[in-house]
């Protein structure tokens, strides 16, 4: 089911590297129209356009408090426990992750610095199509919190009853969220950006979703921040002799499980784990729920890959950049130091990819598709913008006027130049210029 490949099989990895893909001419056609017509017509764009697709027509858009209190209350009480234990840990998380404002004095009365200002308004966009994942809800909505948005504004698709998913409600509720939509698909991204009489336009969009909420989000970045367009979800397993072959292949099943498009990929110098990671996963995919999800996943785009070393499993690893990145070595800490690229990585056999999914406190929300060499992870930096500050002080220009104009003019810049000497030469009200 998943194939053992040489690392020389370059035409299978530059497959599962491009699985992502672009978007269809149809999805940018479809995203367009969508887009259009939110912007023009405002809420009863949102109304038709949820009848359209999802077969119901939410009214009103908002979800009332009272709803999401209820579904609150009606949660159970073992997974109200876990969710809130859960929430714990990611706010303790993140809250290591803000900064500060800064300034310092640089001489003569100058002083520099960097103000570090929350936004004012987020967009959390929570998929409710064929899964529903409260825990993305704790990890797009925490960040937000802990940077100190003022407002957050949740849009997810209706089910039957024209309301989002009780579990995304009820964890809506658990967080404070006051501000939730019936609506989901290109034109929640459409309302977030461009705003209707019910949704207010934000500054930021942020949250996963399918091929047209990925391209509703690509064509609205510029006017609104966005986390990212994600791919397709990955896992990546690094491991040598000393790995457990039932908990690796486990491990690659719980992300193969997502969906046909997801990747999952053991790098391994022993030829005999693989070997037993092979027979491990035909064993356990038959009794998985999602087993035909599971065998498209691992044949198209899943793969045991035997280098001579463990030094050509790193950088087969590192040219990967995958979004989880597990290591079972004999020193998993030592092994990190080699690695470069990777969204999250996971230290030792206990570390399963779960466990960052869920619990942890760490976000997983995470760069895909080889994004990793230059993407980061999820967190409060996504939800804030710096501010540069500078006050200078009429000593310092007329000791650096000159360098500043020289460079001005060197650019061919005048009225930059004229900006500085304007000063430089202003008379004092004595009948001479300043010195």
């Amino acid at each position: 089911m998943i194939p053992l490949l040489s690392p020389d099989d370059t035409a299978r990895l530059d497959a599962i590297m491009r699985r992502g893909g672009t978007f269809s001419d149809e999805v940018d056609a479809t995203v367009d129209g969508i887009l259009a017509q939110v912007r023009a017509e405002g809420d009863a764009a949102l109304r038709a356009l949820t009848e359209k697709y999802d077969g119901v027509r939410p009214d009103p858009v908002k979800v009332p408090a009272a709803t999401l209190q209820g579904a609150a209350e009606a949660l159970d009480g073992d997974l109200r426990d876990a969710l809130e234990a859960a929430a714990a840990n990611i706010r303790r998380f993140h809250e290591k992750q803000v900064r500060e404002s800064w300034f310092t004095e640089d001489g003569d009365g100058v002083v520099l610095g960097q103000r570090v200002v929350p936004m004012a308004r987020a967009g959390l966009y929570v998929p409710g199509g064929t899964a529903f994942y409260p825990s993305s809800l704790l990890m797009n909505a925490i960040p937000a919190q802990v940077a100190g948005v003022e407002e957050i504004h949740l849009v997810s698709p209706p089910q039957e009853d024209g309301r989002p998913h009780p579990l995304v409600l009820a964890t809506a509720a658990l967080l404070g969220l006051e501000h939730v939509y019936a609506v989901g698909g290109a034109q929640a991204v459409g309302a977030l950006a461009y705003g209707t009489e019910t949704v207010p336009a934000v500054d930021t969009i942020v949250g996963p979703g399918n091929a047209y909420v990925a391209a509703a989000k690509k064509k609205v970045f510029g006017r609104v921040g966005i986390d990212s367009v994600a791919g397709p979800s990955e896992i990546g397993v690094l491991a040598d002799n000393t790995a457990d072959p039932e908990f690796v292949a486990a491990d690659l099943l719980s992300q193969a499980e997502h969906d046909e498009r997801a990747s999952a990929i053991l790098i391994t110098p022993h030829r005999p784990l693989a070997e037993a990671v092979q027979v491990q996963i035909d064993h356990r995919v038959p009794d998985l729920p999602r087993a035909d999800v599971i065998e498209q996943s691992l044949t198209e785009y899943g793969a045991c890959i035997v280098p001579d070393t463990m030094e050509e499993a790193v950088a087969l690893m590192n040219d990967l950049a995958v979004e989880h990145l597990e290591i079972h070595t004999a020193d998993p800490w030592q092994t990190m130091t080699r690695i470069r690229h990777a969204g999250a990585i996971f230290l030792g056999e206990y570390s399963s990819e779960p466990v960052g999914d869920y619990f942890a406190g760490p976000n997983h929300v995470l760069p895909t598709g080889g994004t990793a060499r230059h993407a980061s992870a999820l967190g409060v930096d996504a939800f804030v913008r710096t501010q540069s500050v500078l006050s200078y002080t009429e000593e310092r220009l007329q000791d650096t006027g000159e360098q500043i104009t020289t460079i001005a003019e060197a650019e061919d810049l005048q009225a930059h130049a004229e900006a500085i000497r304007t000063r430089l030469d202003r008379d004092d009200g004595s009948g001479s210029k300043k010195p």
